[in-house]
């Protein structure tokens, strides 16, 4: 018997029309107007969550299991904290500035939440805090609200943000590389799209 010829058609890339790559990070302007933003709607959970985004540099996965104990004591935020990242099970420390310690006790407060509760349940009962899908799109509609194309940004563009800015103005790679908690420093190269060029000149100045 003679089966009939299949003809297979190849397949297309599979980023054929999206955008990829690395996600933005947020220019100070863009920070200001989200932030202005979110203060005006009184959005204060949301405020709590973009300013612990930008401050911690954390992944989204590390930042929505936050627990109120792993920053705050006695109903105080620290200006300081440390948590074990999920990916790489390696302990990162992260600062807390006043800006973001003062909106994440005020969403501490009025959410009435307790030292051992996540410092941002979720709303879907089957979710005991935000999954990274739902920190994916409430920061989709940050950027959409100030103006800005979604697709350009995302998740990574708060983790990105500081570390970015960091950078520019101290050109010191170890220190994001602690900040970003990353084990090789080429991951934050990587990472903050760093030019072969500028990264050389930067590897001239380090004696070893």
């Amino acid at each position: 018997m003679e089966y009939p010829l299949i003809e297979y058609k190849p397949r297309g890339p599979w980023n054929k029309g999206k955008l990829v790559g690395q996600k933005r990070p947020l220019k100070p302007q863009e920070i200001w107007a989200i932030r202005t933003r979110l203060q005006l709607n009184n959005q204060t959970r949301d405020l709590a969550l973009f300013n612990l985004a930008l401050d911690s540099k954390l992944r989204g996965c590390d930042l929505v299991a936050l627990k109120v104990a792993d920053i705050a004591q006695g109903g105080e935020v620290q200006s300081r904290a440390q948590v074990v990242q999920r990916k790489t099970g390696r302990p990162v420390p992260f600062e807390i500035t006043l800006q973001a310690r003062q909106a994440v006790e005020n969403w501490i407060r009025k959410a009435e939440l307790k030292p051992t509760d996540y410092l941002f349940p979720s709303r879907i009962q089957d979710s005991e805090h935000l999954s990274t899908r739902q920190y994916a799109r409430i920061v989709e509609a940050w950027v959409q609200a100030v103006g800005l194309d979604a697709g350009l940004y995302g998740t990574h563009s708060l983790r990105r943000t500081k570390a970015s800015l960091i950078y520019r103005r101290t050109k010191n790679l170890r220190a994001v590389q602690l900040l970003l908690g990353h084990t090789k420093m080429e991951s934050t190269i990587r990472y903050l799209g760093i030019e072969v060029d500028d990264a050389l000149e930067i590897a001239e100045q380090m004696e070893i």
